[in-house]
């Protein structure tokens, strides 16, 4: 080193990464403040040009659950549990679409942010966890017209919502979810950098996956019904996280510790392979990209 380069005090040291287990989540604290700006930007972004802007947040589950009240209810006949349709509906559909928009926007993040990430430097997995975050304020948006439709059932004597020991389990089940869309998003982004193809499955994909996962219907309902698919239905993990959300809101499902228990081990296992799949292709991803 110079003599010039004993004198400076660098705020900043860049340093490669030694192993595929230098993880650094101390330097991904230390941006926090960054991470904010990107969820600032990510919701100010998203609906920018649009007429309605946020108000999307509440059209979209507000149509979807309009559908599924004249597919699944009125057409197919499946009930809810004893619980209103609307509120039924509604509950599923914010936890299905807390998961899937983590998933799917977590799933680009290197094909998406390439231009960002060639010309600065920052811990690179700040920005799927500012995807997670812009996502909760998203996902708190949902949960106020869920509990405004709850209200409504309430004062008109259609629904008796009571708050009980089920509702200790919501953080923990949105956590859960949090960790499995981040876990499995970060994996595939990692391999879309050299198989694009995976992108476009995964948009219809997603799709599909909900029609195995009980969100139009209970697994209560499976159990009683089609009993041959309930291992089918139960391995997959979302499944028990969905119903677990319903119980904890509504107090209603059909809920299994241990397959609950299953879920949590897969979306541990999806967030530990993503983070170190994530730092090894971080690391050359800008030569394929």
């Amino acid at each position: 080193m110079t003599e010039q380069g004993k004198d400076q005090n660098w705020t900043e040291v860049i340093s490669p990464k030694n192993n595929l287990f230098d993880i650094r989540l101390r330097e991904v604290w230390r941006y926090r403040d960054l991470l904010f700006l990107f969820v600032k930007r990510d919701i100010a972004a998203q609906y920018k040009q649009t007429i309605l802007g946020p108000l999307w947040f509440v059209i979209q589950p507000v149509f979807t659950t309009i559908v599924f009240f004249l597919l699944f209810s009125k057409l197919a006949g499946i009930p809810t549990d004893g619980v209103p349709q609307p509120i039924f509906y509604m509950c599923s559909i914010s936890a299905w679409n807390y998961f899937s928009m983590c998933f799917i926007s977590t799933s680009t993040t290197f094909t998406a942010n390439a231009g960002i990430f060639g010309k600065v430097y920052f811990p690179r997995l700040v920005m799927p966890l500012s995807i997670i975050v812009s996502n909760i304020l998203k996902f708190g948006i949902q949960l106020l017209l869920l509990f405004a439709i709850i209200l409504y059932y309430v004062f008109t004597g259609g629904y008796s919502f009571h708050i009980g020991a089920n509702t200790l389990l919501f953080p923990f089940i949105i956590i859960i979810m949090a960790a499995m869309g981040l876990g499995f998003g970060i994996i595939i982004s990692s391999l879309t950098t050299k198989y694009r193809d995976l992108s476009i499955l995964i948009t219809f994909g997603v799709q599909l996956l909900m029609y195995i996962t009980p969100v139009a219907y209970s697994l209560g309902f499976v159990v009683q019904k089609h009993p041959q698919y309930q291992t089918l239905i139960q391995l997959n993990p979302l499944s028990s996280l969905i119903e677990a959300f319903r119980y904890s809101v509504l107090g209603v499902g059909y809920i299994n510790y241990g397959w609950l228990a299953y879920s949590c081990i897969c979306a541990v296992v999806a967030l530990f392979a993503g983070i170190l799949v994530f730092n090894k292709v971080e690391r050359s991803f800008m030569d394929t990209v």
